[in-house]
């Protein structure tokens, strides 16, 4: 048998001294990744033979048949605040005390909230000051029993008492909100959505999969009203979706949310304009949906979802905002927040001057010699100030859903208030001052127009 000799041992080492590297690499990578708290979530398997009935609002029932897109809406118990909003229950009276002074004599000035998730929809509306709730309208969003209840009451639902509802509201905003129990497609539920766009003309049962991605968050994310009488829950859309518009809209119907305690203006209250405001953005325009940044893809397994943790992009940067943009997420996070912090800037500026001009119009109304018709122009000017001033602020994104269209309508607002002292303040004088500067529409584009330019 030939032996190892010192010439042919040296040749073995050296030629088996990769494979011996190899393997100090292999294994170490072997050995963690067999390690139970390395290992990849899996992918759960859906319960056998689960029914969905037809209004069954149980998330957990759902959860049965898709049990990893379960997992991810249980996310949302989690609250966590991000620099301008977030999910967590904290008092905007106290971060911005003039907004006590702008809702004076509404119920707003007295509770004002940072909404949590949707899995506390119908919790935090029970903590609500009951004086500020009254039609049963004001659950429409807030539960997920909410198609067996219009299916029950009709559009008596909307004048029903809202403590009766809320005795038979039994799960917050959930699955059966945005699919069909028996498809798992995505459907719309509330009416409101479904008749604003019939009035412009449009039939939403056309809308691409892709349209749909945003339009189930636009049944809520939205600016609405109820009808007088009826109670009845309206978009106001009819005449389009920026602010501008809606004023119009507002302004031709006569409409007022409430008469301001100081000023007396008859008064506007935004809700939460987020679909509104991200149209014509830049991200809309590119055809980038509500899901695709609040609920991006994640993979499970070897099995790709769409996440149901509804949550702020800030929350999962690479998921959100990795898929489009290559820097790293640390840049990315920056550049949401100096977009957001530039906005909020503005917001509170707009907040001192329209404050004021209420102090203005308050101090001027209380002098019998006061001229009635300039203090009639001063109190129009706050109401459209303070229009476009809560626009922003009830808008959930801190301008970021479109940072164009946030920093013009702010500008706009302060420049209505500016306008309004100086009525107020003509209105005690009798004298004519001259007019602000209007900054006026961008160039070739009205501030009613849509943007025409062809999607990339």
């Amino acid at each position: 048998m030939r032996r190892f000799t010192g010439t042919t041992l040296g040749t073995f080492r050296k030629n088996f001294k990769p494979i011996i590297l190899l393997a100090w690499l292999i294994i170490p990578i072997i050995f963690i990744a067999s390690s139970p708290g390395c290992t990849p979530k899996q992918r759960q398997e859906p319960s056998q033979g689960v029914e969905i009935g037809e209004f069954e609002a149980d998330p957990a029932v759902w959860g049965k048949k898709y049990p990893d897109h379960y997992d991810t809406y249980l996310q949302n118990n989690m609250t966590a605040r991000t620099e301008y909003g977030g999910s967590d229950k904290y008092s905007k009276l106290e971060r911005e005390p003039l907004l006590k002074t702008l809702f004076s004599g509404y119920g707003f000035s007295k509770e004002y909230t940072e909404d949590r998730g949707h899995t506390y929809s119908l919790e935090d509306i029970r903590m609500i000051d009951p004086a500020r709730k009254s039609a049963g309208t004001c659950i429409t969003c807030k539960t997920a029993n909410f198609k067996e209840l219009y299916n029950k009451y009709g559009e008596s639902y909307y004048t029903q008492p809202i403590t009766h509802l809320l005795d038979e509201a039994k799960h917050p905003i959930a699955c059966i909100d945005c699919h069909d129990p028996k498809t798992n497609a995505l459907v719309i539920t509330r009416p409101a959505l479904k008749e604003a766009f019939a009035r412009q003309g449009k039939d939403i049962t056309k809308a691409t999969r892709n349209e749909m991605r945003s339009l189930v968050c636009a049944q809520c994310h939205v600016e609405y009203y109820f009808q007088t009488g009826t109670k009845k829950l309206t978009f106001p859309w009819d005449k389009g979706f920026r602010a501008d518009d809606i004023l119009q809209y507002y302004q031709e119907l006569g409409f007022t949310d409430w008469e301001h305690a100081d000023a007396k203006t008859p008064m506007l209250k935004a809700q939460h304009p987020d679909y509104e405001l991200n149209q014509n953005s830049t991200h809309q325009r590119n055809g980038v949906s509500c899901s695709d940044c609040h609920m991006p893809y994640v993979r499970i397994g070897t099995s790709k979802i769409s996440s149901h943790w509804m949550t702020s992009p800030l929350r999962y940067i690479s998921e959100a905002c990795g898929t489009c943009h290559r820097q790293s997420e640390d840049y990315l996070k920056e550049r949401i927040l100096y977009t957001q912090r530039r906005v909020y800037d503005q917001l509170i500026k707009g907040e001192q001057v329209v404050a004021g001009a209420i102090e203005s119009i308050s101090s001027a109304s209380k002098l019998p010699t006061v001229n009635a018709a300039k203090l009639t122009e001063a109190r129009s000017l706050h109401r459209q100030a303070q229009w476009y001033l809560d626009f922003i602020s009830a808008e959930n994104s801190m301008g970021f859903h479109n940072p164009q269209e946030a920093l013009r309508l702010l500008s706009e607002s302060q420049r209505l208030a500016g306008e309004s002292r100086i009525r107020a303040l003509e209105a005690l004088s009798g004298a004519s001052l001259p007019p602000l500067p209007s900054p006026g529409p961008a160039p070739g584009l009205t501030s009613t127009q849509e943007d025409k330019s062809p999607k990339q």
